[in-house]
């Protein structure tokens, strides 16, 4: 508009997008509904900053997405912008769903878990903690950790392409000792570091979520991470 010279009342502007919005919403109703007979699913979600209508100033708002897994036929992400984080959003989207939710830690995604929704943990949140610990500080733990996600994440590439059933027995057979040597090592590794550090917030991440982080292993279906 502005390279055509027309000026176009922000109002006016604004009255145009919800419209579209309006004639579009059954479109997203429909995918949703789609969506929602995946057995497996991926959710996030990404802060943005919102302007206070009249007030000059913006506050957080945040984009939750929903997306199917990469081992699924269905290709398929909604976008559900709203003024919060709070878990009661991803309660209300996913509603009456009993799959398998791959998320990182958020504790907005807990109530779902005891409505019977499983959880599986994102690789890439744990790996990311151990990476920054080693890229801010030079932690030799950091390090060493990185080395096992290293051998993890080559299996994934090497089984990417296969189907569910050669895809959970490689990783039962090469991921599963990587993984457990990799537990026995953060176990080890948790009595020598002192409380409250970045090492130990680390290190708490990925014990005290092992069994989703892992829950992969055993699962085909499953991808390993929200990436």
């Amino acid at each position: 508009f502005e390279r055509s010279g027309l000026a176009i009342p922000r109002s006016t502007l604004a009255q145009w997008v919800g419209a579209c919005g309006v004639q579009l919403q059954p479109l997203v109703d429909a995918l949703r509904t789609v969506l929602l007979d995946c057995k497996v699913l991926h959710a996030d979600e990404t802060p943005v900053a919102m302007l206070a209508p009249g007030k000059g100033k913006t506050h957080r708002a945040y984009v939750w997405t929903y997306g199917s897994s990469e081992h699924d036929s269905l290709k398929a992400v909604i976008y559900e912008f709203v003024e919060s984080r709070s878990g009661s959003h991803a309660r209300a989207f996913l509603e009456g769903w009993k799959g398998t939710l791959v998320c990182d830690d958020f504790s907005g995604y807990k109530a779902l878990f005891a409505q019977g929704v499983t959880e599986a943990g994102c690789l890439a949140h744990a790996r990311r903690k151990f990476h920054e610990l080693w890229a801010n500080h030079q932690s030799t733990i950091g390090e060493r950790a990185l080395r096992f996600f290293i051998q993890l994440y080559e299996i994934e590439r090497e089984v990417r392409e296969l189907d569910a059933l050669q895809r959970k027995r490689i990783r039962q057979q090469r991921a599963r000792p990587v993984a457990d040597a990799l537990h026995l090592w953060l176990t080890e590794q948790r009595k020598k570091v002192p409380e409250g550090s970045a090492t130990i917030k680390a290190i708490d991440y990925s014990l005290g979520r092992w069994q989703a982080l892992t829950r992969y292993i055993d699962d085909g279906e499953l991808p390993a991470d929200n990436n």
